[in-house]
């Protein structure tokens, strides 16, 4: 991450829609876009861990129950 102040590489392109007065409907649209971007990410990042650990509903249902859990 970089330093506070200082914009990323995605908000500078984002800036770059800025100079267009959109419509609320493109405006919504664009959120649910991006939207669905991250939360396709996350779920391809979920299922890659998923197959790398080779879990599965079991494992949720133990984690659930709470066997891998530490008490202090």
């Amino acid at each position: 991450m970089e330093a506070v102040g200082k914009l990323s590489n995605a908000q500078l392109e984002l800036l770059k829609l800025f100079k267009y007065d959109l419509s609320g409907k493109q405006l919504a649209e664009m959120k649910n876009m991006l939207s669905k971007y991250f939360a396709d990410t996350a779920s391809d990042e979920m299922d890659q861990l998923w197959e790398k650990n080779n879990w599965s509903n079991d494992t949720m249902k133990e984690w659930s129950n709470g066997h891998e859990r530490k008490r202090k």
